[in-house]
């Protein structure tokens, strides 16, 4: 068992979770217009598009790190239409789908140092990319409430 938040969950559990929030993720790039989601930002915020990207920077890489101790960053390039995002989107969670089981028994309490730069405990490091990821979809319901739609529901990420 892994412990997250003062929350004892199995890895099985916490990928579930994580898995949730990705499909609400998901909905969120659907809500947005297609000609907003690389263009409307607020307050000099990147838009939701280059936020997504970021996302995509971060989940299967992390995981590969954590499977083979190997950090590499993801560079891109990266789509910059909604359909392609989408496309992509699609395809990291099927990567992901097949790493998350390659996770070795005992390795969410080992220490490491993601990218080079990040030093802790592996299930400090990938519950940040949920937390990355959540913070991330939030600016993106900020800016659909801005162009008059409303955002999917937060609390369901039953997928």
């Amino acid at each position: 068992m892994q412990r997250v938040d003062n929350l004892i969950v199995t890895p099985e559990q916490f990928y579930k979770r994580w898995q949730g929030h990705r499909e609400l993720t998901r909905l969120t790039i659907e809500a947005f217009p297609d000609d907003q989601l690389f263009t409307f930002s607020i307050g000099g915020m990147r838009t939701f598009g280059q936020l997504v990207h970021e996302m995509m920077r971060m989940s299967v890489p992390t995981l590969l790190g954590v499977v083979t101790r190997e950090w590499q960053d993801e560079k891109g390039p990266f789509p910059q239409d909604k359909a392609s995002l989408l496309a992509a989107w699609d395809a990291d969670t099927e990567k992901m789908n097949e790493l998350w089981p390659q996770v070795p028994d005992g390795r969410f309490q080992e220490d490491d140092l993601a990218f080079g730069q990040w030093p802790g405990k592996i299930a400090w490091i990938v519950d940040y990319v949920v937390d990355n990821e959540i913070h991330h979809r939030a600016q993106g319901y900020v800016y659909l409430r801005a162009l008059g739609i409303e955002p999917p529901a937060f609390w369901d990420r039953s997928g």
